[in-house]
């Protein structure tokens, strides 16, 4: 195997693993080991090429989240940093691995965007907030793991305090920052392949470049002092090798019981990060990944990490980036027998190019521990405050969430606000919950729509003697904001109700379905009970007789009483379901469609059928035959829902009429399909014509349809 690129590259990982262990509140060395057994194990598991693993700022700062959290608590001292993280990293593994093992990668979706975007933003300005007091030389005056509002306010109370370490961090910050503006411009304008491809080196590597210079700037400034008169602060000794390699020590339950409140959103943001990666950069490289073989990358990579008393590791955004636009690649050797008898040497982009970042750690390990002594912990905090500035989402993509939907903008604001001022797991938590809550809002509160009906044609420009076809399409009678506001909507028949529905008929929004059906059915259709004529006792307990004090109220240009007006409205006799947008129907939903039909009757004092058009699915069909529809005014009329009694389906020659069909692909010269015109259409003499024809619904089944167009026509000649 050999690499066709340098070691150069990849400088920026063992940088930034040292820098994510220090908010991680680890010696700087755990981040190393934690940068090699991602890219190592990762390399063999993974699906995507482009990942790389290993420690990450927003996992960083949860880390130390969890180990002031189990420190702090009576008797959690007798743990040290490390060995919690390292536990950390075993659960959370554990767990991420038994999610990818049970298939369940699919859980991830529930997490929409904007909530991931959110507590991203929040915990990005948490982290660069608490790493300007070691930017500025003061991070021992006041708590930096406090509320991010706190921190921020302390960091302008001590700026008095500023020390010479302010030197070091703000001149690298600044050389960061400018870096990367003059050189992207250059990259973006340039047409020379050349001075792109130095410009993107010079891009990758400004953060090598600062911490050497930086590195050796301090040895000079420091080197004939002792270090009791150190005026920096700086790194000191780094152990060299894997000095804490073996089998994880004081893990017990315990430690795993005082770990327990912030396991969950610990696993959290290790699958959703990664699975978010990893998505992005398939698409953008043109390949997909598996969540759930990820989901086992991951957990095998923390699991197997606990030997290397790694802690928890996941995808990184900036490396992978990095690697997927430098085109690391692997050559692999493989027999590939050409025309002559001679081997081909083939390169491949793979995730095994990982290993080359493994190998540049262990070369940082084992021969520049020395050097790092003289690293300052104020450039440190200039590559962590650079770093995560890229995750703080850019006003642009926050006018996106606003433009799609405000309520996600909303909720993508409102987890900033609660990280901000609380903690990362409550923004995540409440990120979460609030997103749950609006799709639950979503489903239980859909958005269906009474149709009319809508006669187009076609729109051929010039003149033509050929007659334009025309065709019935039935769209919402009220402007939806997609049409044209000035056409004309008609009405369907007198005494025809059509409503489409538009999420699933579920026990969610079954009862809303029918409330919004049987008000609209009692304001737009006249009682068939007349009460005013009869007894007071004979009226519903909860409709009220109008006061024989009370004024008349006039109604309408004509002068209409509230009665008279009424009776203008034509009576209930069908009520048309367009079932194009159901997916699922449950029990409680066909059982209030029941109870539904039970009152639009009692209301109407007459029988009102129940159409159905466009069903989307067999259980659909088998769950409303088990409620009585589909077989016309003469079927069963269950008042609960009863088991289906699976009867004999084959339909009889008298009825076939009432067919709806479809053609079959006819040869060229064979008999004339034009017998019939539609799909409505149907003709007894045509169907010995068993080759051009079929039946698509049985009339035994007669009130499912195809279409809205043979529903309201089949409800219309049942009068």
């Amino acid at each position: 195997m050999a690499v066709n690129r340098t070691f150069k590259q990849k400088a920026l990982d063992w940088i930034g693993c040292m820098s994510y262990a220090k908010i991680a509140t680890l010696p700087v060395e755990y981040g190393l080991y934690s940068s090699f057994v991602g890219v190592i194990i990762y390399a063999i598991f993974a699906t995507s090429k482009d990942v790389t693993i290993g420690p990450v700022a927003v996992m960083s700062l949860e880390v130390s989240k969890v180990i002031a959290h189990v420190q702090g608590q009576a008797g959690g001292e007798i743990y040290t940093a490390p060995v919690i993280a390292t536990a950390l990293a075993f659960i959370t593994g554990f767990v991420v691995l038994a999610i990818g093992l049970l298939r369940l990668g699919w859980i991830v979706e529930f997490i929409p965007a904007p909530a991931v975007a959110g507590f991203m933003t929040g915990s990005a300005i948490s982290i660069a907030a608490g790493q300007v007091p070691s930017l500025m030389g003061y991070s021992s005056k006041f708590n930096t793991r406090a509320a991010t509002y706190k921190v921020i306010i302390n960091s302008f109370k001590f700026l008095p305090s500023t020390t010479r370490d302010a030197a070091f961090g703000l001149s690298g910050l600044v050389f960061l920052y400018t870096v990367r503006y003059i050189v992207s411009k250059v990259e973006a304008r340039t047409r020379n392949p050349l001075v792109k491809r130095i410009a993107f080196f010079a891009n990758t590597l400004r953060t090598a470049f600062v911490i050497i210079f930086l590195t050796l700037f301090a040895w000079i400034h420091l080197r004939n002092k002792t270090v009791k008169h150190y005026d920096i602060s700086i790194l000191k000794d780094v152990p060299a090798g894997f000095q804490h390699m073996g089998r994880p020590k004081d893990i017990n339950a315990d430690l795993i019981g005082r770990l327990g409140p912030l396991i969950p959103v610990s696993t959290i943001i290790l699958l959703l990060e990664h699975i978010a990666i990893a998505k992005s950069f398939g698409r953008v490289n043109n390949y997909k990944i598996d969540p759930n073989q990820e989901l086992i990358a991951i957990g095998v990579t923390n699991t197997i990490g606990t030997l290397f008393n790694a802690y928890p590791a996941t995808g990184s955004f900036s490396r992978s980036a990095i690697k997927s636009k430098a085109g690391v690649r692997v050559r692999l050797i493989f027999l590939a027998r050409a025309r002559w008898p001679t081997y081909r040497l083939c390169a491949s982009q793979t995730p095994l190019a990982g290993w080359v970042v493994g190998v540049v750690v262990i070369i940082a390990l084992y021969a520049l521990t020395g050097a790092f002594y003289w690293i300052p912990n104020a450039a440190l905090s200039a590559v962590i405050i650079h770093a995560v500035g890229d995750l703080i989402a850019s006003p642009r993509q926050v006018y996106g969430f606003w433009k799609v939907s405000p309520i996600e903008c909303i909720i993508f604001l409102g987890a900033v606000i609660i990280t901000v001022f609380t903690s990362i797991e409550i923004g995540i938590y409440a990120s979460v919950g609030a997103s749950a809550a609006l799709l639950l809002y979503r489903i239980a509160r859909p958005r269906g729509q009474f149709l009319g009906r809508v006669r187009v044609r076609a729109d051929i420009d010039g003149g033509s003697d050929v007659p334009l076809s025309q065709r019935d399409v039935y769209v919402p009678l009220q402007p939806d904001g997609i049409r044209n506001p000035n056409l004309r909507v008609d009405a369907p028949p007198p005494g025809v109700i059509i409503y489409r529905f538009d999420e699933a008929f579920l026990y969610p929004n079954a009862s809303y379905y029918a409330d919004v059906i049987l008000e609209y059915a009692k304001e737009h259709t006249r009682t068939g009970q007349d009460y005013a004529n009869g007894k007071a006792g004979d009226r519903p307990w909860n409709d009220p007789a109008p006061s024989r004090w009370a004024k008349k109220e006039v109604l309408g240009a004509e002068g209409l009483t509230r009665t008279e007006m009424n009776a203008t409205k034509p009576l209930l006799r069908a009520v048309i379901f367009d079932f194009g947008g159901v997916s699922n129907v449950d029990t409680t939903a066909v059982q209030n469609l029941i109870d539904l039909r039970r009152v639009l009757e009692r209301y109407a004092g007459q029988p009102v059928a129940f159409h159905f058009a466009t069903l989307l699915s067999p259980w659909i069909k088998r769950a409303l035959l088990a409620g009585g529809f589909g077989a016309g005014p003469h079927g069963d009329r269950p008042v609960e829902i009863a088991p289906v009694v699976i009867g004999e389906n084959t339909p009889s020659p008298a009825v076939a009429r009432h067919f709806q069909r479809r053609f079959a692909p006819s040869a060229p010269g064979s008999a004339d399909v034009s017998i019939i015109s539609d799909l409505e259409a149907g003709s007894p003499d045509s169907l010995d014509v068993k080759e051009q024809e079929g039946p698509v619904v049985s009339s035994l089944l007669s009130t499912f349809h195809l279409d809205i167009t043979s529903a309201v026509a089949a409800a219309v000649s049942d009068w």
